[in-house]
């Protein structure tokens, strides 16, 4: 009947103009050893006014997040910051594995990835498998803390999405990591540097 809502849907998936695409290069079945493969991934936090962007950097291996950052915009810049903050631990990924988000397609966040030698992955449209990973977290994050409550403002989301992710990453035994914790198993592995040929 060509009925809709009035408000505005939560819509954050909207590819950027692209200069050029990349492949997706990431098996699950393959990844063996840390730092092999970051994901990254937005979604949203309800507040009792409006709502936040949260945006997350992953290690797929361990499923440790190397960064998180939260906006009240949906631009480009918040997620360079979160991917400068996974940089600054001095470790780097292999591949960086993202959807085709206007963010992560975006020409300032592909020149930064490949300033770091990385290789750059892409999903195929609407095929999120290859982060459900990161799409797990969400999932976790939605019934252990988001729908458990309402964040009155930003600063009240910024503390609540600190504690949360702290505990997931330090304090929660993973069985697929033999009850370590993503934390734990992340920061036990060294990586060695590829050799110079």
């Amino acid at each position: 009947m060509g009925l809709r809502a009035i408000y505005q849907k939560h819509r954050i998936t909207r590819p950027g103009s692209l200069s050029e695409r990349f492949p997706c290069l990431v098996d699950l079945r393959q990844i063996t050893t840390v730092d092999q493969v970051w994901a990254t991934d937005i979604t949203y936090i309800p507040l009792q006014k409006g709502f936040l962007y949260l945006v997350a950097i992953m290690d797929l291996h361990y499923r440790h997040v190397l960064s998180w950052k939260n906006s009240n915009s949906h631009d480009t810049e918040f997620c360079l910051e979160a991917l400068e903050m996974a940089l600054s631990g001095g470790r780097r990924p292999e591949i960086f594995h993202s959807d085709q988000r206007c963010q992560f397609t975006s020409g300032n966040f592909v020149v930064r990835l490949q300033a770091e030698e990385i290789k750059i992955s892409w999903s195929v449209r609407k095929r999120c498998y290859k982060k459900i990973l990161v799409e797990r977290l969400w999932q976790t994050l939605r019934y252990e803390e988001l729908y458990l409550r309402t964040y009155s403002d930003g600063w009240d989301a910024e503390i609540n999405m600190a504690r949360f992710l702290w505990r997931y990453c330090h304090m929660r035994p993973h069985s697929s990591l033999g009850g370590r914790t993503a934390n734990a198993g992340y920061i036990e592995t060294v990586t060695v540097p590829p050799a110079q040929s």
